[in-house]
């Protein structure tokens, strides 16, 4: 066989060499030039399909510049070499340009592939269609279209790339080898060539990775900027090259000018000593984060281009604040103290100093360098003549810009009078800054303020005027979080005969067809915005099935369909939801793919104005602005994310509604309601009091308002009972006209029985029903459980006569299943409407329950649609108040919103859905009926109990609440409890009062002192209990429930009280008087036995003995096993070295903040847990169906499926770290001075809540924590080590020993400012993801000479650091506290409120 074989071998050598040949002669195209690049000549080839080549046109770089040229050559000499390349580059469009137009000037032909969170294996590997017939085909990916036909593979955005993805390439880039879903296998073309003859000829299993393929990866480096480390593997198979930031930002100016402006010199040469600034800074510890950052990679090119067309007369500080603010936009979030360095090297260079970065102050109606819009003329059917000048009038500047086809608003704008809009200063120097960024080209990205609450800064208007004035259609796209990158541009469809292809989104469309495209809430995608940098940035993109969008194509290319171009009309504006924080969106690839216009608020006179079109009354309109003001300075970015915003829109809601009603001007009710007030924290309550006084608006007592009466078709509401407003008349609200939707009356309209109407709940619905149907509005209810908001909502609609929908929201709740339910059917995708677009095609009331049970992305859909009326549905139809295209879902008159939800924080912990909604709804919060109202609505439930018990039990239920309010307990009892134990008591009323009530109460029958607390206030109420808790329930079981006992055999004689022997086993023990732990024994430690001194648990089924021989116990012996309990009460004590006085006096402190220990632990373990939280993890190959994939699941894809499971981290947070807390006490002199009103008690008490709280969390690595004392003495006084908590009840009474004893014998001071600095300073340093201060001071602050600037400076001398003041004694008479510090100072008067602010300031603090 040997001699055979080796007879043939050189007959099998001479085939493979043969078809090696074949193989290369068939590849190898015809050379149409040399290129010499420094020392190497390069053979420069035609190419075998010229749509692959690069079509990039203008943005091709410059390849005789040096820096160009030198990375140019680094690249060829790697790609003669045959190895691959990973470029490092800051985000920008350097690298990717560099890389195009190193294939533009060798003729090469590439693929491209943008990273993002949703990139799977069919991205990078091969994706299947369906075709006519039900025939399977696959469709090669760009990487492996590379491989296999000898093309530059351009993989941008690695730091993106979730673990796991990159390493499907690490074979094709060591060995060329991979294989694919079809079978066929890509190998080595050397491997290629010794395999068989009969094999190579099939070409059906084997392909040849041609010989020309290569790999250009880029990536920004990580750090300093975020993203995923770079796989290790896959990093060792590049040859690297760092492209220098100063030399990138230098490339991608336009060709430079002899002489350049001496403003544009000036400016260019601070951005660059910035950016060599920021380098030496990367490695400097976390305080660094106060640095001045880099200007992104195209800040030079703006500013050049943007001077070049706009040459500059003169440079305010306004001028100069907005050009630094859109060339480095990163400024807008960041420390005020980079502010402050860069304007000082703004005035050393000869600039001027920078103005506010919140963009008040002169020259509003002017753009960029002074300039402003004076007309716009159309020139062509795509084309307009845009004219600027400067404010003297001397400088004027004429660019043609791009238009769309509809007809152009006229401007200037000669009648005002029939605008919807007011073209206030403000707004026309916005619109101008507009006008210049898209005449020069750029898409704009409208960046929200700073500051967490402002006035309006009219984002849709601005849009929409923009729009109009280039006769634009604009096309809105809201974005949602669930949206993903290839989303973003392609949608895939199921046709009629079941054949998959795809469609373009509407970005897509737009880019075709010349439209304006307003991405609004793009903060909301994170970094997956950045898939579509390459559209934004060279107007370039890579489609389905091998079509791409090219920036420059002949005509005979175009005709093809592979290839396409952008209109040249086509625009973006993109605007943010402003529900996400700046800094977690607003990067430097943000800021390189737009041109950032830093947005600015209405000033309170431009308010003003527009308020007062409404015909709201002139005093009401001041005196709401003055609220506003201060409301919007005292919010913090800690709480703006949580709490209302009161914006613009939310002020023009209540002066519409005065306006219509101006009898109804019980101002602090209406901004109480549009704030939310009663679920503020207690420390937001306070300030908020303190502003309604300083505005002058007055508390009212409410008035009696009667029920609802149907009369005529129509609902009235009878005029409420009120002295004070006697100038007040009855509301008619007409009903529903069922011949606009008879279906829906008839089948759709809540029916209920029995509602029992109250004067609270009957205001409530008067409220409702004007927002519903006189003003327009969409609702949002938010209450407690159980306070009777989904009926008071379904009485309104049947007393309305209003047709319904329901949908009730829940943590897995997706945006599709809120649009449509998804079928299969014969192969082909069908859509059902779900009641949410029925309720809009319709005009019909949804109702949205449990708002806050779902994500906040889900949740934030509604924003759009409440807001303007229009929603972007996945399948590709919009919802419109108009009908623009054939597609569209118009917006029903009728439609309104309803969501229902419980309040916000504890116990509930359900999301912070408020955030997402803006201002678009009216919101309620729903309470429990007052004592009057609720009083009569349990008569009316029954009236044959007395009115004097049901008097007792709702006075019983207001105290309830009233201590959990001021966290005496912690759980909100509710009128559906009340209405529960009325319920009972009226079907059985001979069952006793205890019975009765532990239907309610025996949730807590383990929590002794809540038990107390509910036995103390049914008492003092008359309503007398012999006993509640465990000892009630054990009670009651015994007389209810047929008695199980054990009955011992044999002696069961008592000897005297012992211990017992320990079972190493612990074996089950019955009976006796030998083992501790048994049941039903005597003498020993246990449980159900008798004449033991103690009882012991150890997990058995507990037999219990009868009371006969329970009750039969001598004196002598209970004697000696109540000496015994004392000794072994005593041991105990002497383990934990503490006697019975410390254990009393710890014991004491502990039960007067216990239910503030639970609400706290409850809020911290669940933070924990959040962050652990499964949620649906998408594009799995098991698990269940993923109903939004299933196109993808017909064509054979096997990431089709969902589980659950952990949420992945956003990108540059693949690390949780702990949150860092410092708490600090003050233990001066004075506090043990003047103790006689409870300030060193209530402070030790608050000590306690701290330790004992940390102490039982499940994570105790999520919160590194101390307590530090500081006294007349010392500022910094060790209390609590962050590395040694008191684990110990022993060590917790120390410190609060400890802290008593500093204040009896420290000498009188005070380091209140010397201890916040020290504290500040010493976390700053911590590795966390989150810093606290947290301060206890009663300082005389006059007395001290302690300033607000002195507090401030120390308080933000680290802006990371999150830092709050609480204000005693002394220090609480200081009124200037919350005004100076706003959101970071408190005054609390009353010092039994102590544990309760630091508690919720904590709370608000870290649940963010």
């Amino acid at each position: 066989m040997l001699s055979t074989y080796s007879s043939k071998l050189p007959h099998i050598m001479a085939q493979r060499r043969l078809v090696q040949l074949l193989h290369e002669l068939s590849r190898a195209p015809a050379q149409i030039g040399t290129l010499k690049l420094g020392d190497i000549n390069f053979p420069v080839h035609e190419a075998l399909t010229p749509s692959r080549l690069s079509h990039a046109g203008n943005v091709i770089l410059e390849p005789q510049d040096t820096i160009n040229a030198n990375n140019l050559y680094f690249m060829l000499q790697k790609y003669v070499l045959g190895q691959d390349i990973f470029l490092l580059s800051q985000p920008g469009p350097y690298a990717r340009r560099l890389a195009m137009t190193f294939c533009s000037i060798t003729n090469l032909e590439y693929e491209y592939i943008a990273l993002h969170r949703d990139v799977g294996e069919t991205e990078l590997k091969q994706g299947r269609e369906l075709r006519h017939g039900g025939n399977l085909v696959y469709v090669d990916s760009a990487a492996v279209k590379a491989a296999k036909y000898g093309r530059i593979l351009i993989i941008e955005g690695i730091e993106k790339a979730e673990r796991g993805i990159m390493p499907l390439l690490n074979n094709l880039l060591e060995n060329r080898e991979m294989n694919l879903d079809d079978g066929t296998h890509i190998i080595h073309p050397q491997r290629f060539a010794l395999l068989d003859p009969s094999e190579a000829k099939s070409g059906r299993r084997f392909v040849p990775a041609h010989k020309n393929f290569r790999v250009f990866a880029i990536a920004a480096p990580v750090p300093p900027y975020t993203g995923y480390p770079i796989d290790p593997p896959f990093r060792s198979r590049f040859q690297a090259r760092f492209v220098d930031p100063v030399g990138s930002m230098l490339s991608l100016q336009t060709s430079a000018n002899a002489s350049e402006p001496a403003f544009y010199e000036k400016f260019r040469d601070i951005i660059l000593t910035t950016q060599d600034a920021s380098e030496t800074h990367h490695q400097v510890d976390a305080a660094a984060k106060s640095a001045l950052q880099a200007f992104p990679q195209t800040a030079l090119a703006k500013l050049r281009t943007l001077l070049a067309a706009f040459p500059p007369s003169s440079s305010s500080p306004a001028s100069l604040a907005r050009l630094t603010l859109t060339l480095n936009p990163a400024l807008i979030h960041s420390p005020f103290v980079a502010w402050a360095t860069l304007s000082k090297h703004m005035e050393d260079a000869g600039l001027g100093a920078l103005g506010s970065p919140s963009l008040t102050g002169e020259g509003d109606n002017l753009g960029y360098m002074g300039y402003r819009i004076v007309r716009i003329e159309r020139i062509t059917s795509d084309k307009a003549h845009l004219y600027f000048e400067t404010a003297d009038g001397r400088k004027k500047v004429t660019l043609e810009a791009p238009a769309g086809p509809r007809h152009l608003l006229e401007f200037p704008f000669s009648d005002r009078s029939h605008l919807d809009f007011f073209p206030t200063d403000r707004f026309l120097g916005l619109l101008t800054c507009m006008l210049q960024a898209h005449a020069l080209g750029w898409d704009i990205s409208y960046v929200p303020p700073a500051l967490p609450s402002t006035a309006s800064c009219s984002t849709s208007t601005l849009v929409q005027v923009f729009g109009a004035l280039l006769g634009y259609e604009v096309d809105t796209v809201h974005m949602y979080k669930e949206l993903g990158g290839r989303e973003l541009v392609m949608r895939r469809k199921v046709e009629e005969d079941g054949t998959t292809t795809w469609e373009p989104s509407p970005l897509i469309d737009g880019a075709w067809t010349g439209r304006l495209v307003h991405l609004a809430g793009i903060d909301v995608l994170g970094s997956t915005a950045g898939s579509i940098a390459r559209l934004v940035q060279d107007r370039e993109f890579e489609l389905w099935e091998g079509k791409r969008i090219v920036a420059h194509a002949e005509k005979e290319e175009l005709e093809s369909g592979e290839l396409s171009m952008a209109h040249p009309s086509f625009r973006i504006i993109a605007t943010a939801s402003k529900s996400q924080p700046l800094k977690d969106w607003l990067s430097d690839e943000h800021a390189n793919m737009f041109f950032p216009i830093p947005s600015q608020p209405m000033s309170v006179e431009e308010e003003f104005t527009i308020l007062q079109q409404t015909g709201c009354p002139e005093n009401l309109t001041r005196t709401l602005l003055s609220f506003a003001e201060k409301y919007r300075s005292s919010m913090t970015s800690d709480v703006v994310q949580k709490n209302r915003k009161l914006g613009t829109r939310a002020l023009l809601r209540l002066s519409r509604r005065l306006s219509r009603f101006p009898y109804d001007s019980d101002l602090r009710t209406l901004l109480s309601q549009a704030i939310l007030a009663e679920f503020l924290p207690a420390t937001e309550t306070m300030n908020l009091d303190v502003i309604f006084e300083d505005c002058g608006i007055p508390k009212r007592t409410p008035p009696y308002n009667p029920p609802p009466v149907v009369r005529d078709n129509s609902v009235e509401f009878p005029e409420p009972s009120d002295p004070l407003r006697p100038s007040s008349t009855s509301i008619f609200i007409p009903q529903f006209d069922a011949s606009q939707d008879p279906d829906g009356v008839a089948s759709r309209i809540p029916h209920m029985d029995h509602f029992y109407d109250n004067s609270l709940q009957s205001g409530l619905m008067r409220d409702l029903a004007i927002d519903l149907e006189i003003l327009g509005e969409h609702l949002v209810l938010l209450g407690n459980q159980g306070v009777g908001k989904n009926k008071i909502v379904d009485r309104l609609c049947q007393l309305l006569r209003r047709p319904q929908e329901y949908i009730q929201l829940h943590r897995d709740t997706t945006v599709n299943q809120l649009m449509f339910q998804t079928s299969l059917e014969g192969g082909v995708i069908k859509y059902t409407d779900s009641p949410l677009l029925r309720a809009i095609k319709l005009g019909r009331v949804i109702v949205v329950d449990e708002a806050d049970k779902a994500a906040e992305h889900v949740v934030a859909i509604f924003r759009s649609l409440a807001g303007q009326g229009e929603l972007t549905l996945s399948d590709g139809r919009r919802v419109r108040r108009q009908k623009e295209r054939d597609n569209d879902v118009v917006v029903h008159p009728n439609f309104r919103l309803i969501l229902l939800a419980n309040r916000p924080g504890y116990p509930f912990l359900g999301n912070h859905f408020l955030q997402v909604l803006g201002d678009n709804f009216s919101c309620h919060s729903v309470s429990n009926p007052d004592l009057a109202s609720e009083r009569k609505l349990l008569s009316q439930l029954a009236p044959e109990l007395s009115q004097d018990l049901i008097l007792r039990l709702v006075a019983v239920f207001q105290d309830l609440r009233h201590a959990y309010e001021a966290g005496r307990l912690i759980y909100p009892y509710s009128l559906r409890e009340l209405i529960n134990l009325v319920k009972h008591i009226k079907a059985y009323p001979n069952d006793s009062l205890e019975t009765t009530v532990r239907n309610v109460f025996d949730f807590d029958v383990y929590k002794p002192d809540t038990i107390n607390i509910l036995a103390d206030i049914l008492d003092h109420h008359g309503l007398v209990v012999k006993r509640l808790g465990l000892d009630a329930a054990r009670e009651a079981a015994q007389k209810k429930v047929l008695d199980m006992k054990y009955e011992p055999k044999g002696n069961t004689d008592l000897d005297k009280p012992k211990f017992g022997k320990e079972d190493p086993d612990n074996e089950p023990h019955t009976g006796g008087n030998n083992w501790a732990g048994g049941t039903g024994g005597r003498d020993t430690a246990g449980l159900g036995g008798r004449g033991g001194y103690m009882r012991l648990y150890k997990e058995h089924n507990i037999n219990q003995i009868p009371d006969t021989l329970k009750n039969n116990v001598p004196d002598h012996i209970k004697e000696q096993a109540r000496e015994m309990a004392r000794q072994e009460l005593a041991r105990r004590l002497e383990e934990l070295n503490m006697n019975v006085g410390e254990a009393k006096g710890y014991g004491a402190l502990l039960e007067s903040v216990q239910a503030h220990i639970v609400r706290l632990y409850d809020l911290l373990e669940n933070l924990s847990a959040k962050e652990e939280e499964r949620v649906w993890v998408k594009r799995q190959t098991d698990g269940e169906l993923d109903d939004s994939r299933l196109t993808e699941g017909l064509t054979g894809e096997s990431t089709v499926y969902k589980r659950r499971g952990m949420a992945k981290p956003e990108v540059g947070r693949p690390q949780i770290k702990p949150k860092r807390i410092r708490f600090l006490f003050d233990i001066s002199a004075s506090m043990y001075r003047f103790q006689y009103d409870g300030r060193l008690q209530r402070s030790m008490e608050t000590a306690v809540m701290i330790m004992e709280t940390f102490n039982r969390l499940t994570r105790k690595d999520k919160y590194v924590w101390d307590i530090y004392g500081h006294s007349g003495d010392s500022p910094t006084i060790p209390l609590v080590e962050a590395d040694s908590p008191p684990t110990e009840v022993r060590d917790r009474w120390k410190v609060v020993e400890k802290m008593e004893m500093v204040t009896q014998y420290t000498f009188a001071g005070d380091h209140t400012v010397e201890a916040i600095d020290k504290a500040v300073t010493e976390v700053a340093k911590f590795d966390a993801d989150d810093w606290f201060v947290i301060a206890i001071t009663d300082a005389n602050f006059g007395r001290y000479n302690i300033t607000a600037e002195d507090l401030k400076r120390v308080m933000t001398r680290q802006p990371k650091v999150n830092t709050a003041l609480i204000c005693i004694g002394e220090g609480a008479e200081a009124s200037w506290i919350p005004k100076q510090l706003p959101g970071e100072g408190f005054r609390v008067s009353n010092t039994a409120d102590i544990p309760a602010v630091l508690r919720s300031i904590l709370s608000t603090m870290v649940d963010r």
